[in-house]
C-alpha cells in the first residue's frame, strides 16, 4: 500500500482514485460503481485511471487490500487490543469494536462478503475476498491458541461465523448484534476450553 498522504498536501492521482473508490465500493457494491463513475468522481482523466488500475479488476483488489489495512487490521484487530489485556479478552473485544462499529455512522457492511457474494467464489475478486477473510479468521486463530483454546483453527472457524452473522444481523438493522454476538461468544469460548 502506499504511503498515506502528507497533512496538506494535494492526494495524488492514485490516492484519490482509491479513496473514491473505496466510499462508492463500499456503499453499492462493486457491481453498482463504474470506472466512470470513479473516474469522473476522482477528477481525473481516463489514461490516468488506466495507467494507475489497468483494470476495474485490479481496483477492486487495491480496495480490498485498503479494507483490510483499515478495516481487518485498524478496527478490528487494533481495536480489540487496545480493549483487552489477555488473549481471550481481546477475542470478546472484538465484539465490543462491533458493537461500536454497528451504532456508528461509518457503518457499512463487510467488503470481503459483498465482493465475494457479488462475484463468486470462482471469480478472481471472489477468491482475494475469501483470502481477506482468511487472514481475519487467522488472527483470530492466532488468539485461540494464545488463550490456550482447543483446536484454534476450528474455533476460528465458529468464530467466524459468529462475526459474519453479527455483521448481517447490524444491516438488517439490529445494532445489539455485537453484544448479542458476543454473549454467544463467551459461551464458544467454554466449550473450546
Amino acid at each position: 500500500m502506499q504511503a498515506p498522504e502528507t497533512a496538506g498536501a494535494t492526494p495524488s492521482a492514485r490516492e484519490r482514485i482509491l479513496a473514491t473508490s473505496y466510499r462508492l465500493f463500499a456503499r453499492r457494491g462493486v457491481l453498482g460503481v463504474g470506472v466512470d463513475e470513479v473516474i469522473e468522481r476522482s477528477h481525473v482523466a481516463k489514461a490516468t485511471f488506466y495507467k494507475h488500475f489497468p483494470s476495474k479488476n485490479d481496483l477492486v483488489l487495491a480496495y480490498l487490500d485498503r479494507r483490510e489495512h483499515e478495516w481487518t487490521i485498524g478496527l478490528v484487530e487494533a481495536g480489540s487490543e487496545r480493549r483487552g489485556d489477555t488473549a481471550e479478552e481481546r477475542l470478546l473485544a472484538i465484539f465490543d469494536v462491533f458493537d461500536e462499529w454497528f451504532r456508528g455512522d461509518d457503518f457499512d457492511g463487510i467488503a470481503f462478503i459483498t465482493v465475494l457474494l457479488e462475484m463468486g467464489r470462482s471469480h478472481p475478486l471472489g477468491q482475494a475476498s475469501i483470502q481477506h477473510l482468511a487472514n481475519l479468521r487467522a488472527i483470530v486463530s492466532r488468539r485461540a491458541a494464545e488463550a490456550g483454546l482447543r483446536d484454534p483453527d476450528e474455533f476460528a472457524r465458529s468464530w467466524q461465523i459468529l462475526m459474519k452473522g453479527s455483521i448481517i444481523a447490524a444491516l438488517e438493522g439490529d445494532i445489539d448484534a455485537g453484544r448479542r454476538a458476543r454473549s454467544m461468544a463467551a459461551t464458544l469460548i467454554e466449550q473450546h476450553r
